[in-house]
């Protein structure tokens, strides 16, 4: 019987992922030290053209609110020649001496203001936290001085004609398209601001600048895993809705464009690229009703996890929180675990 023209797409690009997945990605049973070293480099070059040097910061900070148990500031950084990025820096109160510290990277929705418990307009919070569950705000009620950047497309930094279109529009593919056009990449501008994140919070005297971690949702995910992967600064990683298969996920349904760098496939898939964080600590989340980023898919990423940190001597360096919930934030092993591992409170 003959395809119609969409059978034809379907079986078409099917095979044509099938060719292309993952040449260079992790086999068990390799040499997991030669693969890493390779890989990561790879890893660079696919996100694109980016500066070999940090600018001067030149950090500002813009407010700063005494609240319940912790302070938060909003602060801006310079991260590139020509673009500030705000950020919300919280600080628990009654620390004795410098405290660990976590990067925590929100997904799509509203900006930053969505993790620290403030409404659109900067307001607080009165409504339900969503999917992100205010957790930048449990995480420095654990202890941690957190740092939470605006990422490229959302929130202040957006164009003006996306901020027309209510709090959750973003500029994420007018951005992402004229990055392309000069061969970078939005994935690569977002891991390099949240990188000159961890540059500022190493500055902090409040924050323990060897105990560093990070810790993303869904498009805060990726970032999370893409930075912790190419910079051992980040001592442990939580990656929460986010740890799949490309084909299971990102090429099996309409996605943002910020989860597409070109070249990927053919170099990696998504459990080689969140394996080059071994041997340092991580910990993925997964809803059992995630429609973004499925279960099933999930699991495949977990047991690939499994062979990478099995290879790297650091098996035991790795979880699964896979809970029952959909595309949000669990927390229920995540705060526990990076107490565990940064020396947080409660550890």
């Amino acid at each position: 019987m003959e395809q119609s023209q969409g059978e034809q797409l379907e079986t078409y690009f099917r095979r044509l992922t099938e060719e292309g997945v993952a040449r260079r990605g992790f086999v068990p049973g390799g040499n997991w030290r030669a693969w890493r070293e390779t890989a990561a480099a790879r890893q660079k070059v696919l996100l694109g053209t980016l500066p070999d040097d940090a600018v001067d910061p030149a950090p500002v900070v813009k407010e700063r609110v005494q609240l319940d148990g912790y302070v938060r500031e909003r602060v801006e950084i310079t991260t590139f020649d020509g673009l500030r990025m705000p950020m919300y820096v919280l600080i628990p109160d009654g620390a004795e001496g410098p405290s660990p510290a976590v990067v925590a990277c929100h997904g799509h929705g509203y900006g930053v203001r969505e993790i620290v418990g403030l409404e659109p307009d900067g307001g607080e919070r009165k409504g339900d936290p969503g999917l992100h569950k205010d957790f930048a705000v449990a995480l420095v009620r654990r202890g941690f001085v957190v740092a939470a950047p605006e990422l490229l497309g959302f929130g202040d930094r957006r164009y003006a004609e996306d901020a027309a279109g209510g709090p959750k529009a973003n500029s994420c593919f007018r951005i992402a398209v004229h990055l392309l056009m000069t061969g970078r990449t939005i994935a690569g501008y977002r891991v390099f601001e949240t990188l000159r994140a961890v540059d500022y919070l190493q500055r902090r005297s409040e924050a323990r600048s060897d105990r560093i971690g990070i810790m993303g949702i869904s498009g805060g995910g990726l970032v999370a895993a893409f930075a912790a992967a190419l910079d051992e600064r980040l001592r442990a990683a939580v990656v929460s809705g986010y740890a799949n298969t490309f084909r299971g996920s990102v090429l099996d349904r309409n996605h943002c464009i910020d989860n597409y760098v070109p070249g990927m496939l053919t170099d990696f898939d998504m459990p080689d690229v969140i394996g080059l964080i071994a041997p340092r600590p991580l910990l993925i989340e997964s809803g059992d009703r995630d429609a973004v980023f499925p279960r099933g898919p999930a699991v495949e990423a977990y047991a690939s996890l499994r062979d990478i940190y099995q290879a790297a001597g650091a098996e035991d360096r790795l979880r699964a929180d896979f809970f029952q919930g959909g595309h949000e934030i669990s927390g229920a092993v995540a705060y526990d675990w990076l107490a565990a591992e940064l020396g947080g409170e409660g550890a």
